[in-house]
């Protein structure tokens, strides 16, 4: 017969040219492969196998030649025959443990059986895994960073930490924080067996009540130094039995005691609890002593925040005052701190006696979250009263001195304000607006209706030579005015005058609620839940005649 070319991409070669040549030599050059290279029947037998092979398998060829492949003592068969079959039929390589190392099988199968190559690929999967655990660790710092840089509460934000530093530092972790008084108490805990996190949760309760200041936490705690230990140890400093039982069942056999230091003090610790066989390597501890460091330094942020935070408050709501009574008029004022503690910031009212008996409701806004816009906010209040005693005008001729003197003694600060007066028995409402959101009239049938004029005037501390307008309504028996700041109508994800919306139509479904509930339940609709700025509120009622 004829030699017949054989197709493809590839120059024609005659059939006889790919005919074998000495099978001894072909078996000789196939030993001095690095790859171990078996051949098996269909019934899994041994049928050739080459010198690498033989290594692998841990015998020579004579004593396996007809062995079924995972039957071969040791584990290597098992694992090889498993995984050639999976190739096989997947037509993908297949990474297996055998014989202490990593390997990749790649396997075809015919009607003669099976053939199998095996690669050592232990030191490739050893490279991509100091290349993988140097990712995740930067990947976590990143996280890390994230989570406690914005924290406004540093106890919430810490007890989350022991689930970012699980698993790629430890397989399970505790959070302990200690409080300006010396106090210790563990936050948060995780563990990466799910079946062992109720168990170290349960621990987490009870541990620093029975743990002897010679243990590990309280040795960092004490030195502020890292502790390491093998847990048989801590377990004979335990007393309690209790306590003793749930640490060895957490099957933890060394636990690394990282503290959280901040500039003066240690304010906690973690707790990195290593299972049998793993070991905290020289850059897992470096990483875990870098996540230890940021969140001692966000503990002493949030705290010192916090501390500022009280100061502010207590300034805020030490002005934010109870108003007088007045003959004939009820006022009603609410204050709404917002959900976020650092924004305190400039929400103000007052209700105060003018010179001539009237009575001047006042709202404003110091533009700013911080305790500089709260000092400014009782400053201002203070000028207020002072140039409406002092001048005896009008809204418009106290809003215009007020601007004149923040030219003068708070350069730099911007304000909004609304002033209204109850003139003639409260039977007139006089009004000056600078920027701030209009009053809203409620009247007894329910019409609400809002007192704005077509331009907004400018707010305070922009131009202290502004023109002030100043506008006049009366008021009939049983009418309601509400003042407020922009927290009240301002919401994420919707407009101004939207909420303005909501805030008409939900005073129109209140019509005729005794005023302390009307401001009440206002607050329920239209904030639903603490808001996301501070909202203040003053509203008053011209109480019908008797």
């Amino acid at each position: 017969m004829a030699d017949q070319p054989v197709a493809g991409p590839f120059p024609t070669v005659p059939l006889t040219r790919r005919t074998p040549g000495d099978p001894a030599a072909l078996a000789a050059l196939v030993d001095r492969l690095p790859a171990a290279v078996l051949a098996l029947d269909p019934a899994g037998r041994l049928t050739w196998l080459n010198a690498a092979a033989e290594r692998l398998l841990g015998a020579l060829s004579p004593l396996l030649l007809g062995q079924v492949l995972a039957e071969v003592p040791g584990t290597a068969g098992r694992a090889l025959a498993s995984a050639g079959a999976e190739a096989a039929d997947t037509g993908e390589p297949v990474t297996v443990q055998a014989a202490g190392g990593w390997y990749e099988v790649r396997a075809a199968r015919a009607e003669e059986g099976l053939a199998l190559t095996v690669s050592d690929v232990s030191r490739r999967r050893t490279v991509q895994e100091r290349a993988d655990r140097s990712a995740a660790r930067a990947t976590l710092l990143v996280r890390v960073a994230a989570e406690l840089s914005g924290a406004l509460d540093g106890v919430s934000a810490l007890g989350r930490l022991a689930r970012l530093v699980v698993p790629v530092l430890t397989d399970g972790c505790v959070v302990t924080v200690v409080d300006r008084d010396g106090r210790a108490r563990d936050v948060g805990s995780w563990h990466a067996d799910p079946d062992r996190r109720d168990l170290l949760a349960r621990y987490a309760r009870v541990r620093l009540d029975t743990l002897p200041p010679s243990s590990p936490v309280g040795r960092a705690l004490r030195t502020g130094e890292p502790v390491s230990s093998a847990v048989t140890d801590v377990l004979a400093l335990m007393s309690d039995d209790g306590t003793r039982e749930m640490l060895r069942a957490l099957r933890a056999e060394s636990v690394v005691v990282l503290p959280l230091p901040a500039e003066s003090r240690t304010v906690g610790v973690l707790s990195l609890y290593l299972d049998a066989g793993r070991q905290v390597s020289a850059e897992d501890l470096a990483t875990a002593r870098a996540v230890a460091v940021q969140a001692g330094r966000a503990i002493d942020r949030v705290g010192r925040q916090s501390r500022q935070i009280q100061l502010a408050e207590a300034l805020q709501r030490s002005l934010l005052t109870d108003p007088p009574d007045f003959p004939g008029v009820e006022v009603v004022v609410r204050y709404v701190p917002a959900a976020e503690a650092a924004r305190v910031g400039g929400d103000w009212y007052d209700a105060f006696r003018h010179p001539d008996g009237d009575a001047v409701v006042v709202i404003g806004d110091v533009v700013g979250h911080d305790t500089a816009a709260a000092a400014a906010m009782g400053q201002l209040r203070g000028l207020v009263r002072g140039i409406a005693h002092s001048s005896r005008g009008g809204p418009a001729e106290v809003l215009r001195g007020l601007d004149e003197a923040m030219a003068t003694m708070h350069a730099g600060t911007l304000a909004t304000a609304a002033v209204a007066r109850l003139e003639r028995g409260g039977t007139r409402l006089r009004w000056a607006n600078a920027g701030h959101p209009p009053p809203v009239l409620l009247w007894p049938g329910g019409r609400v209706e809002a007192l704005a004029h077509e331009e907004a005037d400018l707010l305070l501390g922009v131009d202290p030579e502004a023109e002030r307008r100043e506008d006049v309504v009366a008021l009939a028996p049983g009418t309601t005015v509400l003042l407020h700041t922009d927290g009240l109508v301002e919401r994420r994800g919707s407009t101004l005058d939207e909420g303005t919306e909501r805030l008409h139509a939900a005073l129109a479904e209140l019509a005729g609620a005794p005023l302390p509930q009307l401001c009440d339940e206002l607050l329920a609709r239209l904030l639903e839940g603490t808001p996301q700025d501070d909202v203040a509120v003053v509203a008053f009622t011209v109480r019908p005649p008797v």
